[in-house]
């Protein structure tokens, strides 16, 4: 049976409608058999939008009656407009609609009529002026599932990353770094390689300070909080290894000696993964296509997401580049099929 995936859009301002319809139209050319069904999550006027500037027949029609499959989507609307956000701008109205659609993606997931929900990408300040004053999508899922504890995970292909912390200030991170708080992370991290087909996964965790504390000399934390922990896993037979220096885990994840890789805070996780990422015009300098995943653990839910911002920039241009919103419909594909047991 296919995955019954909610694709949310987004900012509407930013490219999230135009990458979620290119993302439909690329999976259209797969074999039928290997197709997840899609349902889009957001305002119909924001949709068809963008399917008009892109030049695409699009047909939206009720989850009972559609295909899922492009150019027939299902759709479900959260929140109707009467005008529509202009595009590239931060606003309000932007960000109520970008709220609602995840908000309404997430009561489909939570009642079973949806596998998993992919998100397209909101914008922070929009969000704010809308009078949600959430980080972020990750804190949002949380409040909107009741969930504490929620983890991190950024992939791109076999190159994984969770956090321990992630958006808080970097004073803030060591008192974060707790033996509780790793623990979770750790678990989780092993918990969704496995779900991934990961039979016996390899997890290193990043040392928080520069030679894993060199002895104490650069702080304690990695000593203290991060080696019990490392052993406590070890003792129940997880091949886990730390802490080790954040200067030179990464290489050994890229080198495939492990298969994820636990660090400790947002900087530290996030360099490495869209270093890698994002693909640049040499001749130009700039960025033109990006590929990464946002996975969120510990939800009662399975939710993916796109690894790059609403780029304002280039919305409404057509020059949005779908690799990460389709990679993150794979991630929730195969993480739907896992937990189904199919």
């Amino acid at each position: 049976m296919p995955s019954r995936l909610a694709l949310t859009m987004g900012d509407p301002a930013g490219i999230g409608p135009e990458i979620v319809l290119k993302a439909a139209v690329a999976l259209a050319a797969r074999p039928a058999a290997g197709r997840p069904w899609l349902c889009l999550v957001g305002t119909r006027a924001c949709f068809e939008r963008a399917a008009r500037d892109l030049g695409l027949e699009l047909r939206l029609t009720a989850p009972d009656r559609a295909a899922g499959r492009w150019p027939d989507l299902a759709h479900v609307e959260a929140a109707s407009c009467d005008a529509e956000p202009e595009i590239g701008a931060v606003s309000a109205e932007a960000g109520r609609l970008a709220h609602a659609a995840v908000v309404r993606a997430v009561e489909l997931a939570t009642r079973g009529a949806v596998d998993a929900i992919v998100t397209a990408p909101i914008n922070k300040a929009a969000l704010h002026a809308a009078g949600h004053a959430f980080p972020g999508h990750t804190e949002l899922l949380a409040r909107l599932t009741g969930t504490r504890g929620t983890v991190l995970m950024l992939a791109h292909g076999a190159f994984r990353v969770t956090h321990v912390t992630t958006h808080v200030a970097l004073a803030d991170v060591p008192p974060l770094v707790t033996r509780e708080r790793l623990a979770r992370v750790v678990e989780l991290t092993l918990e969704a390689l496995r779900r991934l087909g990961i039979a016996q996964p390899r997890v290193a965790v990043a040392a928080l300070n520069p030679h894993a504390g060199e002895g104490g000399i650069f702080g304690r934390e990695d000593s203290e909080v991060t080696a019990p922990v490392v052993q406590g896993f070890r003792a129940r037979g997880a091949a886990i290894e730390g802490p080790v220096p954040g200067d030179t885990v990464f290489v050994n994840l890229r080198a495939g000696r492990y298969d994820a890789v636990v660090a400790m805070y947002h900087d530290q996780g996030h360099i490495p993964v869209k270093l890698l990422g994002f693909h640049v015009d040499p001749a130009t300098g700039r960025w033109h296509a990006l590929s990464g995943v946002n996975i969120t653990l510990g939800l009662p839910i399975i939710r993916t997401s796109v690894d790059h911002g609403t780029a304002f920039d280039i919305a409404g241009t057509g020059r949005a580049d779908p690799t990460s919103m389709i990679e993150a419909i794979d991630y929730a594909d195969r993480l739907a099929h896992a937990g189904s047991g199919s």
